[in-house]
């Protein structure tokens, strides 16, 4: 065959150094794009964060939209894990059982969350320990129990596998561990050295006063908790033969308990967002704007900048270009956040007005056309990315899920229904709550076609315990 040259046109997308820094930047959260810009501002002499009050003087137009706004009182807002709730451990099965330690009034709180801060729960009980007056065999057999806890006090492992544990040499009996395990099962806090969340709150129980109501409690625990999980209420004033009032008292008694009583030191899991816009309404008007605390202001060094500008060709001039990219591209990051943002909310409206029934079904698609972006490129925006409203915090793709049918044709969106799930069981009567069959006629009612199984879904997702858990005597 007989070579020949040959031209062949063909396209394909090129993705250019500034084009992937800036897809990089628009993925990152508020926190990873100040670890990434620090090390950028590490590795390149030229670029500086601005100085607020020298930017101020000279009116630095780098700062872009931010610069314009004034500083925002929710800059930083703890997010903590939360139950929606407050007795939800009573229909759990035993080992389960959620803290019920948030009842406590301000002051009560306070003062645990200095505790948690300044004491962990192993020091706390070394502490104790220390106190008694104890030969010194004992003494170490109780810091050994005293390690071997976990977070929220139990003691996991059997005595057995904890006599296995310590060296051979020692020659520990089990009995030796059973009469340490009882000193520190009189430690405070109550509770602490259980082995099953039945007898941590039996030692609480026990230490408190002994009247009727406490000996009602006591027998429950001890010989009927799992119907009184079950709310199996009938049952258990049969076999304990008290009436509906001794039976709600000793209930009462039961729930102020404590199941997780080294909880109180364990440590803080408090997670920080800064959100990137802010929602207000403004003369009428839901409008967004960034907030100003999420922005990071950087500018290119004028005293290199000077000397490049004398020095054709000298070997900073890369570094020029690349500290310049990094500033459009992160100007730019934060517009299309801010267009994205504002799309939402114009969508969304009802929902800032009348909160989550109010929700209207929205897609990715639907923002990306409007905008003229990639559906990828949403999907990027509202992702980690954060919103400040008057009604909270929320993830960008909060306001995005899919829709459910209405006999009129629309459509209703799924947090709309979980919404109209919370009013419906929030408002039920608690000696005949709702069940799901009835939950979705009643949104029939108001022209919502949903299915029982769907209803189940749903009320499971905002850990609402079925219609036999939910009901009270």
């Amino acid at each position: 065959m007989k070579p020949s040259l040959q031209l062949k046109l063909t396209q394909h997308l090129a993705l250019t150094p500034q084009l992937q820094q800036s897809i990089k930047l628009l993925q990152l959260s508020t926190l990873e794009l100040e670890q990434e810009l620090e090390k950028y501002l590490q590795e390149n002499p030229l670029l500086e964060r601005e100085d607020d009050n020298y930017s101020a003087s000279i009116g630095d137009s780098s700062s872009g939209v931010a610069s314009e706004e004034k500083k925002s009182d929710e800059a930083e807002v703890p997010v903590a894990n939360d139950s929606n709730n407050e007795d939800s451990w009573l229909g759990e099965t035993e080992g389960n059982y959620a803290s019920t330690s948030g009842s406590f009034d301000d002051d009560d709180s306070d003062y645990q969350d200095v505790q948690a801060a300044t004491t962990s729960l192993r020091e706390h009980l070394s502490w104790q320990l220390g106190l008694m007056s104890l030969p010194v065999r004992d003494r170490t057999l109780v810091q050994c129990l005293i390690d071997a806890l976990d977070d929220d006090g139990y003691l996991t492992q059997s005595l057995d596998e904890l006599v296995d544990a310590l060296p051979p040499e020692l020659e520990i009996e089990p009995e030796e561990l059973q009469i340490a395990l009882r000193h520190l099962q009189h430690f405070d806090p109550t509770g602490v050295g259980a082995r099953t969340a039945q007898e941590c709150l039996v030692l609480q129980l026990e230490a408190l006063p002994v009247d009727e109501t406490q000996q009602l409690a006591l027998e429950i625990v001890r010989n009927h908790l799992d119907l009184l999980a079950g709310r199996d209420f009938g049952r258990l004033k049969k076999l304990t033969e008290c009436d509906d009032d001794r039976l709600r008292e000793a209930q009462f008694l039961i729930r102020s308990l404590n199941p997780r009583p080294g909880a109180t030191y364990a440590a803080l899991d408090a997670r920080y967002i800064t959100p990137d816009v802010v929602v207000r309404k403004v003369r009428g008007q839901w409008t967004v704007s960034i907030n100003s605390d999420a922005y990071p202001r950087l500018r290119i060094n004028s005293l290199y900048a000077q000397i490049l500008s004398r020095q054709r060709g000298s070997g900073l001039s890369g570094q020029l270009q690349e500290a310049r990219w990094l500033i459009k591209n992160v100007q730019q990051r934060f517009d299309t956040i801010l267009r994205v943002a504002q799309s939402i909310v114009d969508r969304q409206r009802q929902f800032f007005d009348h909160g989550e029934v109010a929700m209207r079904p929205l897609v990715l698609r639907e923002i990306a056309e409007t905008l003229g972006l990639h559906e990828s490129t949403v999907s990027r925006v509202t992702t980690q990315k954060y919103m400040a409203t008057p009604r909270g915090i929320f993830e960008l793709k909060y306001f995005f899920g899919s829709h459910v049918a209405t006999e009129a044709g629309g459509a209703c969106s799924a947090t709309a229904i979980r919404a109209l799930i919370k009013q419906l069981v929030g408002a039920e009567d608690a000696k005949k709550p709702l069940s799901d069959s009835q939950i979705a006629d009643l949104l029939g009612q108001q022209g919502i076609v949903v299915a029982r199984r769907t209803i189940a879904k749903y009320r499971e997702s905002l850990n609402i315990p079925p219609v036999k858990l939910r009901k009270t005597i």
